[in-house]
């Protein structure tokens, strides 16, 4: 009998035992395969793919990539450097601290499918074939090449060493980053692996402020398409090339990074914010920059209820009709009864003391239950505000609201002379009325996450999260669950509340109309819940992401008409099947939903 050894430093070869991938290819093949497939997609995008500049994004020069074409640049790059990086190439090796084999699948099939989306979109759009251009036939064919090769990459990867817990987000770096060099210098090289050197502050720092300038790059580009096309292939990329990252450990590192710079990474990310208006020519994005900013505080206001006490609220968007209503009531509207003009300050004061009022009068008597019942009493709560408003019309009650046509004609703000609703250059830039209320909203954000960081830290917010863990074994420690409870619903309604004064004087008019349980357009509760739930329960940044991409994503779809929803909808599920614990979770959701053995290689230190 004889057997057969190998040493570390001679190339691998496939054996009875070697992981395969999906296909027959050999694994280093395949890899091959990949890396000549995502070249050949980078060149692809500098090639004409129409005849004719009718499809729109005009995809008919040389060596300029335009429209779709960029989209396809970026997951054709993605797929190179990763498979560079599983061959350990000399300044790519960080790339894939996690290991490259996922990470290729993923960015090889957003290649492949932002391309054979956009060659069908052409065919069909402009009657056939015969419109395509070679550039589109390379584009074609070398991402399937890509993606077979990827598929011949095996799915089982080397198990990593025990990982400490305890350590710093960048030793785990290193440790993940050495496993991974160890196991390709093993299988393709000779020689003895090197450390990777720890970074320092001012380089973190650095890749902080990188951080920031990708993710305000990737929203001005999603939320400035400018056809449908275009939009679907970026949610395409995007989608794809998220989980490709993720996969490869560089979402991880990211995250164990900005943990340890947490009040910069606050800052810098607020200052990223203020510089969208600077990028757009005009309001029409602008507008929508404001919304999603209204949207996502109230989403914030609303993870203190259920992220972090663990109170299932369906009726939370009443407190922002309260708060607007209330505002709208005393800002000198001519449809309000009062007559009164208060400035912003008073008006933002009565907007979010009558939310609180009206959180204190509910949370009261109803706080006492727990799980469904609680549910169902909020969402009947929602559905009694929207009805009362409706019929405060003189009619069916006394005229306070003037039923379903609401308070209208709102004048715009005017805060120490500045009037929020005219144009001013700022530094030779035009600020139009939306994005003066986005500097606004945005100033809003940053009190409502100051708040929410506070609160969470605080003693208040460690009662929190005891009574939503378990609440028998809360009570049973000393902590007066009803009063902790009574809280986190009263400041909860406050913050959104302090939104809804805001959203009064954007929108010019409150109607009952904008406050449903759901509907196909947010805010409503149906969609502030699935933005808490899809970007991380109990974070800063997840709520904030969740709903950004939740209102965006319908009012870029509207193209779809009937199938709008059902679209949406399907892409939740998928996104919940495969990242359950939400976008940006912190750590106890990633046990939750990970096992023991591989929760250690997902989890920060914070959840903010």
């Amino acid at each position: 009998m004889t057997t057969q050894t190998s040493t570390p430093n001679t190339p691998a070869t496939p054996t009875a035992n070697t992981p395969t991938g999906l296909i027959g290819i050999p694994p280093h093949a395949g890899r091959a395969l990949a890396t000549a497939g995502g070249a050949l997609t980078v060149v692809s995008t500098f090639l004409a793919w129409t005849w004719t500049s009718e499809f729109p994004g005009d995809l008919t020069y040389y060596g300029y990539p335009g429209g779709l074409q960029v989209l396809v640049l970026v997951a054709g790059a993605l797929t190179t450097l990763f498979a560079l990086s599983s061959y350990g190439v000399r300044g790519l090796r960080w790339l894939t601290p996690a290991g490259a084999d996922a990470a290729i699948k993923l960015a090889a099939l957003a290649a492949f499918a932002t391309t054979w989306y956009t060659v069908l979109a052409i065919s069909l759009e402009l009657g056939g074939l015969v419109n395509l251009e070679p550039g589109a036939y390379l584009a074609a064919t070398a991402t399937l090449l890509a993606l077979l090769g990827a598929l011949a990459l095996p799915f089982e990867r080397p198990e990593p060493d025990p990982i400490d817990p305890d350590e710093t987000g960048w030793a785990r770096f290193q440790h993940n980053a050495g496993h991974t060099w160890q196991t390709v210098k093993a299988a393709f090289t000779s020689g003895t692996p090197r450390a990777v050197p720890p970074l320092s502050s001012y380089a973190e720092i650095l890749i902080i402020v990188g951080i920031l300038s990708l993710a305000l790059v990737v929203f001005t580009y999603g939320i400035g398409t400018g056809y449908d096309e275009l939009f679907v292939g970026f949610l395409i990329t995007a989608g794809f090339g998220f989980a490709a990252l993720n996969k490869s450990g560089l979402i991880a590192q990211a995250s164990h990074i900005t943990a340890r710079h947490q009040n910069i990474t606050v800052c810098g990310a607020f200052i990223a914010a203020a510089c969208f208006p600077f990028t757009q020519t005009d309001d029409q994005y602008a507008t929508l920059g404001v919304y999603i900013l209204i949207f996502a505080t109230v989403a914030l206001g609303l993870n203190i209820v259920v992220g972090l006490a663990g109170l299932l609220d369906l009726g939370y968007v009443a407190f922002l009709g309260v708060g607007a209503y209330a505002a709208s009531l005393v800002s000198g509207s001519p449809s309000s009864p009062f007559g009164v003009h208060f400035p912003f300050w008073a008006a933002v004061l009565v907007g979010a003391i009558a939310s609180l009022i009206f959180g204190v009068l509910i949370g009261a008597p109803t706080l006492r239950l727990r799980g469904d019942y609680l549910a169902i009493v909020t969402l009947g709560f929602g559905e009694i505000f929207r009805i009362a408003v409706n019929n405060l019309d003189g009619t069916s009650g006394p005229d306070l609201t003037n039923g379903s046509n609401g308070i209208s004609s709102i004048p715009d703000l005017t805060i120490l002379g500045f009037d929020l609703g005219a144009p001013h250059d700022i530094a030779g830039f035009t600020i139009g009325r939306f994005a003066n209320y986005f500097f606004l909203m945005l100033a809003i954000t940053a009190v409502v996450v100051l708040v929410f960081r506070r609160s969470s830290d605080s003693r208040i917010g460690r009662a929190w999260v005891a009574i939503r863990e378990d609440e028998t074994a809360a009570l049973a420690m000393g902590i007066n669950g009803f009063r902790v409870k009574l809280i986190a619903f009263a400041l909860g309604a406050t913050l959104a509340g302090l939104a809804g004064t805001v959203q009064a004087h954007v929108t010019y008019t409150v109607t009952p109309e904008q406050y449903l349980f759901a509907g196909t357009t947010p805010p409503n509760s149906a969609f502030l819940l699935a933005a808490v739930v899809l970007g991380g329960m109990g974070t800063i940044a997840g709520p904030l992401i969740g709903a950004s991409l939740l209102f965006l994503i319908p009012n870029k779809l509207q193209f779809l008409g009937d199938y709008q929803l059902l679209a949406f909808g399907l892409a939740l599920v998928l996104i919940m099947r495969f990242r359950p614990e939400g976008l940006i979770p912190n750590r106890r959701r990633q046990l939750e939903f990970h096992t023991e053995d591989d929760a250690p290689a997902v989890l920060s230190k914070t959840g903010a």
